[in-house]
C-alpha cells in the first residue's frame, strides 16, 4: 500500500501532456522541410547567378562603399552609426561561418564583401567628419578681423570678389577659415593670396536648409572647413601685401583677364570659363539660359573639357611620333602619347583651380590613358568603378552632391548603353555607303543624348527641383561644337597670342560661342523647356538610383529587373504633391500655393535668392505675388489673415508681419479663430490655434517647414538632419519628434475640428477690424 508521502509526491508531478498526433507531427516536419528546400534552392540560384557574372560582382563593392557613406549621413544619431557597424560585422561573421565554402563560395564572399565595404564607407566619412569638420560660429556677429588671405575668387558679374581668410575668432581656440564677399568698390591693391589684412565683417553661421529639400550649405561648409560666411563692411587695410603673383590662382586670374580682353561680351566670359575655369564674369541671364537648355555642364571644367584636351594631346603626340621612324622604332608610342596626355591633363587641372569635379575628371582621364598604354579597354565599368572609389576615399562627401552623381551617372549611362546587345548589333550591321554610316552615327549620338538626359533628369530634379527637357537635342549640337571647334580654337588663339597673331582665331572663337549662346537661349525659351517638381522624398531618389545601377551594371536579361524600381520611383516623384504652405526657419518668409503658377508670399524680399528658392521648392514656374494684394487675404501693418481652400475644406491662416506689441486678449481671440498661426516672434501660451502654432519657439526646433493641408502632413528640415556636427540643435518644441514617422502626430497636423468656419465668415484679428479688406 502506497504511503501518504508517495501520494503527495505523485500529486505534485505535472500532468502528462498528450502525445502529439503522428499526422500533425509529420505535417510540421513537411513544412520545415519544404521551407529548408526553398531556402537552399534560392541560395543555389544566387550562387549560380554570381558564378555566371564574374566581371560585374566587383562593381557592386564600390556601390556598397558609396551606400555606406549615404547611410552614415542619413542615420540621425551616433548610436545608429555604431549599431550599423556592429550589424555589418555580424553579417560578415554569419556569411563566413554559416555558408558552406565549397557549396556557396561566391555567395558567402559577396555578402561579406558588401557588408565590409558598407562599413568601410561609413568609417571613411565618419573619420573625415571627425578630423576635418569645422564647427560653425554659434550666432551672427559683427567683428573686426585680422588674418591672412588663403584664396581669392573674382566674380565680376556680381561686382564682388570672394575671399577665404584664416583668422582668429573670439570664441575659438585655433585659427579658422571664413569666407567673405568683398564689394569691388572696397578692393585695394595688394589684396591677393598670402596678404595679411584687417577688416570689419558681418558674419553668419553657414546656413542650414531653408526649407525641406533645399540645399544644405552648412554640410558643405563643414567639410570645406568654413566656420562662417559674411560680407565686408567698411574699408580693408592691407598690412602686408601679397608676397608674390606667381601662384596658380594668379595665373588663372591672368589667363581669364587675357581672354576677356581679347574677346568682348558674353562670348569672352564663356571663353574665359573654358580656358581657366573662371565663371565669375558670366552674366546671370546667360547662365540661366545654359542651365534651362541643359548645357550648364559645358561651363564647369569637368570630364568633357579634360577628356577633350587629353584626347587631343594624345592623338597629336601619337601621330607626330609615328611620323619619325627613329623614335617610333625605339619607344612605345602609346606610352609616350599617354604620358604627354597625362601631363597636359594635370597642368589643365591645376591651372583651372583644381576643384573636386576637375580632379575627379582628371583621375578618370588618367585611368583611361593607363588602360590605353597597357592595351586594355579604356571605357569599361571597372575603370569607372576604380575612379569613383578613389574619389570617395578622399572626398566621401562628394557622393552627396549633384556634381559627382551627374558626372558618374552620365559616364555609366554611356558605357551601359553602348555595351547593350541591340546597340552593338546596330553598330556592327552591314554598311551601305558613307551616307548610311553617317546616319547611323547621328542616330546613335542622338540616342545616347536621350539616354543621358533620362538618367540625369531625376538627379537634377532632386537637387535643383528643375530640369531642362530639351537638353538631349541641344547637346547633340553643343557638345561637338565645344569639343571640336571652340576649345581647339581657344588653344590655337592662345598659342598665336605669343606672337600677337591670335586675332583671327579669337574671331572664330567668338562666332562659335555666339552660336552656342544663341542655341541656349533658343532652347530655353521654348514652351515646356523646363520642368519643375516640388521636393520628393529621398527614398524615391534612392530607389531610382538603385534601379538604374541594377540596369547598368549587370549584363543579360537580368538587368531589366532594374526597370521596376526605377519606374516605381519615377511614378512616386511625379505624384509628389505640391506643398500648400512653406515657412522658412526664421518665420519671416511664408509662401502659399494655389494661385496657378504664382506663389503668394508674406514678404517680397530684396534679392533674387529668396524668390528663386521659394519658387523652386514649391515646384512653380511663375512669380511671387504679395499677400496683401491677394483677394483672399487682408492685411494691416501687424498681421495678415488668409482664407485657403483645399479639398472643399477651408483653413484660416494668421501670419505676423511685424513685432509690434499686440494686446494679449485680442491676440488670443484671433488665434482661437484661426487654424494655423505663423510668426517670426515668440507668441504667448494663450495663443492656441486649432491646428498649428508655428512661432519662433516652434520653428527653432523644427527649422523650415512645408505643410500639406489635404492630408495634414508636415515636413521639417530637422527631420533630414541628425546629430552631425554641421547642424546646430536647439531645444525643440515639446510634442514634436523630429525623427518620428510622418504618420505620427509629431509630424502631422491634427485634423480640423468641425467648428472650422467657412471662408468669408471668419472674423479678423482685433487689430484688423479697423482695416478694410484689400
Amino acid at each position: 500500500m502506497a504511503s501518504p508521502a508517495a501520494d503527495r509526491s505523485a500529486a505534485d508531478q505535472p500532468a502528462a501532456q498528450p502525445a502529439p498526433v503522428p499526422g500533425e507531427r509529420a505535417r510540421h516536419c513537411g513544412i520545415r522541410a519544404r521551407l529548408s528546400s526553398m531556402l537552399e534552392d534560392a541560395l543555389d540560384r544566387c550562387e549560380r547567378f554570381l558564378e555566371d557574372h564574374p566581371f560585374e560582382r566587383g562593381l557592386w563593392l564600390v556601390v556598397a562603399f558609396g551606400g555606406g557613406i549615404v547611410a552614415w549621413v542619413t542615420m540621425p544619431v551616433q548610436s545608429d552609426w555604431i549599431a550599423a557597424l556592429l550589424a555589418a560585422c555580424a553579417i560578415v561573421i554569419a556569411a563566413l561561418t554559416g555558408l558552406d565554402d565549397e557549396r556557396f563560395p561566391h555567395l558567402r564572399l559577396a555578402i561579406a564583401g558588401l557588408a565590409i565595404m558598407s562599413a568601410a564607407g561609413m568609417i571613411t566619412i565618419w573619420t573625415k567628419s571627425a578630423l576635418l569638420g569645422q564647427p560653425a560660429i554659434d550666432r551672427p556677429q559683427v567683428l573686426h578681423l585680422h588674418g591672412e588671405v588663403i584664396e581669392r575668387r573674382e566674380e565680376p558679374a556680381k561686382a564682388r570678389a570672394r575671399l577665404v581668410l584664416k583668422v582668429r575668432m573670439p570664441d575659438m581656440e585655433k585659427p579658422v577659415r571664413i569666407r567673405v564677399n568683398l564689394p569691388m568698390e572696397k578692393d585695394v591693391p595688394g589684396l591677393g593670396e598670402g596678404a595679411v589684412i584687417s577688416l570689419r565683417a558681418r558674419l553668419m553661421p553657414p546656413a542650414a536648409p531653408m526649407l525641406p529639400g533645399a540645399y544644405d550649405f552648412a554640410r558643405t561648409a563643414w567639410f570645406d572647413g568654413l566656420a562662417a560666411t559674411g560680407t565686408v563692411i567698411g574699408d580693408v587695410a592691407v598690412e602686408r601685401p601679397s608676397p608674390h603673383d606667381t601662384t596658380l590662382r594668379s595665373l588663372q586670374k591672368t589667363l581669364a583677364e587675357h581672354v576677356r580682353a581679347r574677346l568682348d561680351g558674353s562670348a569672352g566670359t564663356i571663353a574665359a570659363a573654358l580656358a581657366s575655369g573662371d565663371r565669375g564674369a558670366i552674366a546671370p541671364v546667360d547662365e540661366d539660359a545654359m542651365r534651362d537648355a541643359g548645357l550648364t555642364h559645358l561651363l564647369s571644367i569637368s570630364g568633357l573639357h579634360v577628356s577633350a584636351l587629353v584626347g587631343a594631346v594624345y592623338w597629336l603626340v601619337a601621330r607626330l611620333l609615328a611620323f619619325i621612324p627613329w623614335i617610333a622604332l625605339r619607344i612605345r608610342v602609346p606610352i609616350a602619347a599617354a604620358l604627354a596626355g597625362a601631363l597636359a591633363g594635370l597642368a589643365y587641372t591645376l591651372l583651372t583651380g583644381a576643384e573636386v569635379p576637375t580632379i575627379r575628371s582628371c583621375i578618370g582621364a588618367l585611368l583611361v590613358l593607363l588602360a590605353l598604354a597597357l592595351g586594355r579597354d579604356p571605357l569599361s565599368m571597372r575603370m569607372v568603378a576604380v575612379g569613383g572609389f578613389i574619389v570617395m576615399v578622399f572626398w566621401p562627401e562628394a557622393v552627396l552632391g549633384p556634381s559627382f552623381q551627374m558626372s558618374f551617372a552620365a559616364v555609366i549611362a554611356i558605357i551601359a548603353f553602348h555595351s547593350a546587345a541591340p546597340v552593338r548589333g546596330f553598330l556592327s550591321g552591314e554598311h551601305h555607303g558613307t551616307l548610311v554610316r553617317v546616319g547611323r552615327s547621328f542616330a546613335l549620338l542622338l540616342a545616347t543624348g536621350v539616354v543621358i538626359e533620362l538618367a540625369l533628369l531625376p538627379i537634377g530634379l532632386f537637387h535643383f527641383h528643375r530640369a531642362g527637357l530639351y537638353g538631349s537635342l541641344a547637346n547633340v549640337i553643343a557638345i561637338p561644337l565645344t569639343t571640336f571647334a571652340t576649345m581647339p580654337l581657344i588653344g590655337l588663339a592662345l598659342i598665336l597670342d605669343l606672337g600677337d597673331l591670335g586675332a583671327p582665331a579669337w574671331w572664330l572663337v567668338g562666332k562659335s560661342l555666339d552660336l552656342l549662346l544663341a542655341l541656349a537661349h533658343f532652347v530655353a525659351g521654348q514652351p515646356g523647356a523646363v520642368t519643375m517638381l516640388p521636393p520628393f522624398t529621398p527614398a524615391s531618389f534612392v530607389l531610382f538610383v538603385f534601379g538604374m545601377l541594377w540596369l547598368a551594371l549587370w549584363t543579360g536579361k537580368v538587368r531589366l529587373w532594374g526597370l521596376f524600381p526605377s519606374t516605381l520611383a519615377i511614378v512616386s516623384m511625379l505624384l509628389t504633391p505640391t506643398p500648400d504652405i512653406l515657412v522658412t526657419g526664421d518665420g519671416r518668409h511664408v509662401g502659399i500655393t494655389g494661385a496657378g503658377d504664382d506663389l503668394i508670399v508674406l514678404r517680397m524680399g530684396r534679392g533674387d535668392y529668396m524668390r528663386d528658392n521659394l519658387l523652386e521648392l514649391a515646384g512653380l514656374e511663375g512669380t511671387l505675388r504679395a499677400l496683401d494684394e491677394w483677394p483672399k487675404a487682408r492685411c494691416n501693418d501687424d498681421f495678415c489673415v488668409a482664407d485657403v481652400e483645399r479639398d472643399h475644406r477651408h483653413f484660416k491662416l494668421l501670419m505676423a508681419r511685424s513685432r509690434n506689441y499686440i494686446d494679449d486678449m485680442a491676440l488670443a481671440a484671433a488665434c482661437e479663430r484661426s487654424d494655423i498661426v505663423i510668426a517670426d516672434r515668440r507668441l504667448p501660451w494663450s495663443c492656441r490655434p486649432r491646428l498649428l502654432k508655428a512661432d519662433r519657439t516652434f520653428l527653432a526646433g523644427t527649422g523650415g517647414i512645408s505643410i500639406n493641408l489635404s492630408d495634414g502632413k508636415l515636413r521639417a528640415v530637422v527631420q533630414s538632419q541628425g546629430q552631425h556636427g554641421w547642424y546646430r540643435w536647439p531645444d525643440p518644441e515639446p510634442g514634436f519628434n523630429p525623427h518620428g514617422s510622418r504618420e505620427d502626430k509629431s509630424a502631422r497636423i491634427h485634423e480640423p475640428r468641425p467648428e472650422v468656419q467657412p471662408a468669408g465668415q471668419t472674423a479678423a484679428v482685433a487689430t484688423l477690424r479697423s482695416s478694410p479688406p484689400r
